[in-house]
């Protein structure tokens, strides 16, 4: 490990652990107050200010967003998707420009500092492989997505080890057929190097989120689940490759 890598974990997770000071106890409050709030709107952007304080504070990420979202998403909910190649996924997500809330597995928000925060920040877990937790969380998304706020989930499932996209899983596109919301595709790359799999220490990287034309969902229903599905892996796969070219990465 070179001393400029071990300096820059450090730095890192010293930065963090101010964001953490800072942000707490006033997501803590916020959570508190809003707590019967369906879309958890109000703690959830305390949560992404934290995610777009703590990445612009890094002195290894190099985050940008292309494109924009539709113009009404700032009242009208959609499910939007991504895909998963690190830790730092939700960080670069943090900086796009409206509200959502996000879909986690159950073992983050046990996580000591994390945890919490996704917590207060009114996230939605989800423990994989357990029935009842999934039908936990298809019904608070869908309560969500009919309150008008937009949802947020990986359909991959897990992140992808080595940047290939995985197939994906049902659940978003159950949930916006169930809803009658759109699809809204986002292509992530460079994140892998920001920090991958299994690694405790960060990588000196830029990271680019591409927003793709949104995919509608009007009309289809249930027995439309897995064109609407491949059709929207094909649009995130063809974003990425497109971003990474851009960008000149090798995968």
């Amino acid at each position: 490990m070179k001393p400029r890598d071990v300096a820059m974990g450090l730095y890192a997770f010293a930065e963090f652990g101010a964001c953490t000071a800072a942000f707490l106890p006033i997501m803590a409050v916020s959570s508190r107050l809003h707590r019967s709030d369906p879309t958890q709107r109000v703690p959830g952007r305390w949560m992404r200010r934290f995610g777009r304080t703590a990445s612009s504070l890094s002195a290894a990420w190099d985050f940008s967003i292309e494109g924009e979202g539709p113009k009404d998403i700032g009242h009208a909910a959609y499910m939007v998707v991504a895909n998963h190649e690190s830790i730092a996924d939700p960080f670069l997500l943090c900086s796009l420009p409206w509200d959502m809330r996000w879909v986690a597995k159950q073992e983050i928000f046990e996580l000591p500092v994390l945890g919490r925060l996704m917590t207060y920040g009114g996230d939605i877990p989800l423990q994989r492989g357990k029935k009842e937790s999934i039908v936990e969380m298809l019904a608070e998304c869908r309560r969500t997505l009919e309150g008008g706020m937009s949802v947020m989930m990986f359909p991959e499932g897990t992140r992808s080890k080595d940047g290939n996209l995985l197939p994906f899983k049902d659940g978003a596109f159950e949930l916006a057929l169930a809803a009658n919301v759109p699809i809204l595709p986002i292509a992530l790359a460079g994140t892998r190097a920001c920090m991958k799999k299994g690694s405790k220490w960060l990588g000196i990287a830029k990271a680019r989120a591409r927003v793709l034309p949104v995919i509608p969902t009007a009309g289809l229903v249930s027995g439309d689940l897995a064109a609407l599905r491949e059709r929207t892996r094909d649009a995130v796969a063809k974003g990425v490759a497109s971003l990474r070219a851009d960008m000149l990465l090798a995968y």
